[in-house]
């Protein structure tokens, strides 16, 4: 897949990345059903909502996910660098629950690079987030004004991702939505294209399909976005 309207489609493998806000769980699944694999998925057991894998089923098939609970946050990051570094799922996502380190964010890339695997770290928030992360997201559900109608309850996975950090390309953001019929990612305009309602003029829904997506090696630029933060 190389349209630049895609970039999350191709987030670097080898490397850790970052995702916050309450549609950051949607954006885990999303990569997890675009990279096409095994999912190891790290969380501390303390947490009281729990994660059911049948509920999962719309965006990736339940079989391929790997939970793992640990006593702390201490445990869930030796477990994650363990799991990396093996290189035995396609991806694996960390749930923190407090700020991590640049040590601790260094050691997550190395093992992801050692295994080549694509590691996701959910943050609570920005600020709670590594140095070393190659990217960041923030993943926010997209409430329409219209609400009660039926439209709008048949878009209930509108979402807006923005590209806060990048170490590689340029920053962004983008309105899409989950297809879970075809599973596909689609891209929209924030002034159209949802299920039931007229286009804006010009707008378009650029979709890619995840059976025949390929996980693409380097982050592609949105054009004429901003340059990326370094830090």
């Amino acid at each position: 897949m190389t349209d630049s309207s895609l970039p999350f489609l191709s987030l670097t493998k080898g490397r850790m990345h970052e995702a916050y806000g309450a549609g950051a769980p949607v954006f885990a699944c999303a990569l997890v059903q675009l990279c096409r694999g095994h999912v190891i998925w790290v969380r501390e057991g303390w947490r009281l909502e729990q994660i059911n894998p049948v509920g999962m089923a719309a965006f990736l098939d339940p079989a391929t996910l790997i939970l793992c609970q640990t006593k702390d946050q201490l445990e869930a990051l030796a477990v994650a660098e363990d799991a990396l570094r093996s290189g035995a799922a396609a991806v694996v996502v960390i749930e923190l629950s407090k700020p991590v380190g640049l040590t601790e964010g260094r050691r997550l890339q190395l093992a992801a690079r050692e295994g080549n695997a694509t590691g996701l770290a959910l943050i609570g928030a920005e600020a709670m987030g590594s140095n070393a992360a190659e990217t960041r997201w923030q993943c926010l559900p997209v409430f329409e004004p219209d609400a009660g109608t039926k439209a709008a309850i048949q878009d209930s996975t509108l979402q807006q991702w923005d590209l806060k950090k990048n170490k590689s390309g340029t920053l962004g953001s983008w309105h899409v939505r989950w297809d879970a019929a075809s599973r596909r990612i689609c891209v929209v305009s924030p002034a159209g294209d949802r299920p039931g309602a007229a286009p804006a003029p010009g707008d378009r829904a650029v979709c890619t399909d995840a059976s025949t997506t390929k996980h693409q090696p380097d982050l592609l630029p949105e054009r004429g976005g901003r340059a990326a933060e370094s830090g």
